[in-house]
């Protein structure tokens, strides 16, 4: 719900300057200042009651005369929170919000640096300059459509040229068995990066069969038992492989959930193309032009695109 209404939030705060008329009184008392700021900014970005404001003591701005900085924290009891910086004028009649760009940085580079896929199974070309990092969830019904999507329709048209690479982020609370399988994917990823594909495929095509068992521990069974199968095909390392899917190790799928808190991620499927992201229910269409505009801005050859209806990728 936080992570929901905090995208809402960014989303109408990109602006380049907010202006906020606070009244006409030459100068506030701070906890008067406070609560015209407070109210300001809840009734701005639509701030539900259960959300917490907290407003810092106003100081001066080096940047812009006339204006003192002002920091609102914005945060739920369970702790997560999100700052934002205004603008303040000394006479306390106005505040706005300016969004400052560093243009020396390329803001999809910087994305890219903060998800780790170090020793993540890839498909595709290898060591690609585009590479396209997919937020999955094994029981999510619209992650399975975009897997759909992106094997074999996407990959046969940019198998040869771009890499293709999950990160975990199952949504416990509404999907109770995605934590587990993320985690028998992983036991077999460590071992064979197709095995752990096969599994994705399998799992994508086929969540009712795991769905349909009537107890949450003969789903995790049915879980652990396609796991082996998968095993089995690619000659895994079965005891190793046992071992791994017994002790249900979730620090890598949690670690994987923290990075893409930290990007903004907040439903599933999320994409990142080369930093790009692709968020919500989008064309096929709208996934080619990514991929197709992260080729070009590396110098490498776009595919053609057969003349085909687009379907969207729904989530």
């Amino acid at each position: 719900m936080f992570r929901r209404f905090l995208v809402i939030l960014i989303r109408r705060s990109f602006l380049v300057l907010l202006l906020i008329c606070m009244g006409c009184v030459a100068q506030s008392s701070s906890p008067d200042l406070e609560r015209k700021i407070e109210r300001q900014v809840r009734s701005v970005y639509s701030i539900p009651p259960e959300i917490h404001i907290l407003v810092s003591a106003p100081a001066p701005s080096s940047e812009w005369p006339g204006y003192d900085s002002v920091s609102v924290t914005i945060g739920n009891d369970d702790g997560k929170k999100q700052d934002l910086q205004f603008l303040v004028s000394k006479d306390r009649t106005s505040m706005m919000r300016l969004v400052k760009f560093d243009l020396t940085k390329d803001p999809y580079n910087e994305l890219m640096k903060k998800i780790d896929v170090t020793g993540r199974p890839t498909r595709g070309a290898k060591a690609s300059k585009v590479l396209a990092v997919n937020f999955d969830d094994f029981e999510c019904p619209y992650c399975s459509r975009m897997h759909q999507t992106l094997f074999p329709e996407i990959f046969k048209e940019y198998g040869d040229r771009v890499t293709f690479i999950y990160k975990d982020y199952p949504l416990a609370e509404i999907h109770p068995w995605a934590i587990h399988a993320a985690v028998d994917a992983n036991c077999l990823g460590a071992q064979n990066s197709d095995a752990y594909w096969d599994f994705a495929d399998y799992i994508h095509a086929n969540q009712r069969e795991v769905s349909n068992e009537k107890t949450p521990d003969a789903r995790f069974a049915a879980l652990d038992r396609l796991t082996m199968l998968q095993g089995q095909k690619h000659n895994l390392d079965t005891v190793k492989l046992q071992s791994c899917v017994k002790a249900q190790d979730e620090g890598a799928v949690k670690a994987s959930m923290k990075q893409g808190d930290a990007i903004g991620v907040s439903a599933t499927p999320t994409l990142f193309i080369n930093g790009e992201k692709i968020d919500g229910a989008v064309p096929i269409s709208e996934v080619r032009a990514a991929l197709d505009r992260a080729l070009r801005d590396n110098g490498l050859p776009v595919p053609v695109h057969a003349a085909t209806a687009s379907a969207p990728v729904s989530k």
